[in-house]
């Protein structure tokens, strides 16, 4: 089995995560990582058996040993070290949000396509099976009226913020808050189900640091449906997903993490349709990352650089019709 030699950008809870689910498909091999800090790059390496360390992400680029880079920095840096990366010949998979805002996106496809290199937004939720148990029976439930999607965790930095202890997590900097971290996971996949909207219209609560920390968003679509998003911060909710036709409704326990696809037609029948499986649920971006790669395709069809795009263009648009400004939007 040919294996796809990585290196990964970033020492965080969430390299922790994709390195545990990646490690399930056997092509998937890390053999460098890159870190600011040498004394933490080294803990990193230890802990995973990780051969080389890197504190120049221009020398891990530029390095032979790697085809392929995983990026989880915080997403101010997403755009910049993905274009270095991609200029030296690596292909790219990069953590959601893709970047901090939409020009950085074109940005990151241009050099992508330039350089004839894969680059893959790392959003986990829209290449499970679950989802792709969704998209299978849509049309069961005939002309679709509504999309309602809910993501609300309460964070534990913002108990700090409202000490006056301010955290990455809200710093607009690094192009983070709600809609960045926790919007994206609504919104991604309604752009992969029914494309762009037609109207956005977001109300949102903007906090002192100036990032949102809360948001309800209306879209319109051209096709004579409504769609309707959740996501927060600062309150927990368990509201599911629901995609409403016609002739039914799907409902997703999660959106973030399906676990649950029921499918319940208006005459009362209802169907489970989701098969579980004992993949760790990053595997899958993993394994459609290193798919491409090895078929020589350019990009996902479903993860794929248009719906990154729009999604960058919907977040943008939320984040105007709020204040909500990065300094990466005034560069």
């Amino acid at each position: 089995m040919k294996k796809v030699h990585f290196g990964v950008v970033g020492t965080n809870f969430i390299t922790d995560w994709v390195l545990t689910g990646g490690r399930e498909d056997e092509r998937f091999e890390v053999v460098a990582v890159y870190s600011r800090s040498g004394e933490r790059g080294e803990a990193f390496a230890a802990k995973y058996g990780i051969p080389h360390v890197f504190t120049s992400l221009e020398a891990m680029a530029s390095s032979p040993l790697i085809d392929a880079v995983y990026i989880a920095s915080p997403n101010a840096y997403h755009a910049g070290q993905s274009i270095l990366c991609m200029k030296h010949g690596k292909h790219v998979l990069c953590e959601k949000p893709l970047a901090s805002n939409a020009a950085e996106v074109r940005r990151m496809i241009k050099t992508a396509t330039d350089c004839r290199v894969v680059l893959m937004e790392a959003m986990k939720s829209t290449l499970t099976p679950g989802f792709r148990a969704l998209q299978t029976a849509l049309p069961e439930i005939g002309t679709i009226r509504q999309y309602f999607s809910c993501f609300c965790q309460y964070s534990s930095r913002y108990d700090k913020l409202k000490e006056g202890i301010v955290l990455n997590a809200f710093l607009p900097e690094l192009s983070n808050g709600a809609v960045m971290d926790i919007g994206v996971y609504t919104l991604y996949p309604m752009v992969v189900l029914f494309g762009r909207p037609r109207t956005i219209q977001a109300s949102v609560i903007k906090l002192y640091t100036g990032v949102d920390g809360h948001g309800c968003v209306n879209f319109t679509y051209d096709n004579g449906f409504n769609a309707t998003v959740l996501y927060s911060k600062i309150v927990d909710s368990r509201l599911p997903t629901e995609i409403q036709g016609e002739n039914g409704r799907i409902t997703l326990d999660r959106i973030h993490l399906i676990g649950q696809v029921t499918l319940a037609y208006r005459d009362g029948r209802v169907k489970d349709l989701h098969t579980h499986t004992e993949k760790d649920e990053y595997y899958y971006e993993v394994a459609e990352f290193i798919d491409l790669i090895q078929s020589g395709r350019n990009e996902s069809t479903v993860n794929s650089l248009e719906n990154s795009l729009i999604t960058a263009e919907i977040t943008e648009e939320i984040r105007r019709q709020a204040g909500v400004v990065f300094p990466a939007d005034v560069k």
